[in-house]
């Protein structure tokens, strides 16, 4: 079985994606979150896919919103 580098950019991201889920602390899995939200950007900009690009941007920007500028104790 052979993967690509797109292949594992995604894998990689639904990976950090899955990882988020398991922390408790609301603050580490934004952030966790946010890791692979971008890995899928990139994984969308190298699929040309939209809905995966838009989809993940927006995601990014609420984690981004709670991390930054609602902070949450």
């Amino acid at each position: 079985m052979e993967f690509n580098s797109v292949e594992v950019v995604g894998y990689l991201a639904s990976l950090f994606v899955l990882l988020s889920f398991f922390r408790k602390d609301i603050r580490q899995l934004r952030i966790v979150n946010s890791i692979g939200c971008t890995l899928f950007i990139i994984y969308g900009f190298l699929l040309m896919s939209i809905p995966i690009i838009i989809t993940n941007i927006a995601i990014l920007l609420v984690n981004g919103y709670y991390l930054f500028v609602k902070k949450t104790s």
